[in-house]
């Protein structure tokens, strides 16, 4: 299992061998630390977590400093956990780098969405709204019955309706993409399509792996 912390960078176009063009995402990973790692045997599962984006000591917590048993690699600002299969060779305090993916590697990423506030059902939902024609004057945008007296809910809102309400700032996973690009120079890794946030949103990256 492969995995890392990276930020969301700029999208750019890039182009193949055979000329193709693709879409893609700049991720910046800068290399995180192995700050625990959990077994079936201790835990009852297996799992490792790693620390991205170091911060200041002063602004560590003393149940961070706690829970690294007080070691250095407390100071980071974000830690997330990825369950599954150890990779080879993991160790505390090891160092995770983009060198750990190649090009063509299937990879899911995870992040928030950005935040759009209260919206209507047309951009919520995609509803195409009401005619703009025969005496409609201020239905365009409307999202017509939801309901009502009587109805198949009986004289209330069915549960789970389609309606206005606040939109974004949800955890998406967007499966299938692909590596293109891998820069350890740079710390930056280039993956197909576009992923979930905006610039400078925290996202995990975790390699695919295909059953046999």
């Amino acid at each position: 299992m492969k995995f890392i912390l990276g930020t969301k960078g700029k999208m750019t176009t890039v182009y193949t061998e055979e000329g193709r063009a693709y879409a893609a995402t700049v991720i910046d990973a800068t290399p995180n630390v192995v700050i625990q790692i959990k077994t079936a045997e201790k835990e009852g599962y297996n799992a490792v977590q790693l620390g991205a984006i170091e911060k200041k000591e002063s602004r560590v917590n003393k149940p961070q400093i706690g829970h690294a048993k007080g070691k250095a690699f407390a100071h980071f600002k974000e830690v997330r956990q990825f369950d599954g299969t150890l990779p080879a060779g993991v160790e505390l305090s090891a160092e995770v780098t983009v060198s750990a993916f190649a090009e063509g590697d299937q990879v899911e990423v995870s992040a928030i969405t950005k935040g759009r506030g209260f919206q209507g059902v047309v951009k919520r939902h995609g509803f195409h709204g009401g005619p703009r024609s025969h005496g409609q004057k201020h239905s365009e945008r409307s999202p017509g019955s939801i309901g009502g007296s009587g109805g198949r809910a009986g004289g209330r809102v069915a549960k789970g309706m389609k309606m206005a309400g606040r939109m974004g700032g949800e955890r998406v996973t967007v499966r299938g993409l692909k590596v293109l690009q891998v820069l350890p120079e740079t710390n930056e890794i280039v993956i197909s399509g576009a992923v979930p946030g905006r610039r400078g949103t925290l996202v995990e990256i975790k390699g695919i792996v295909h059953k046999q």
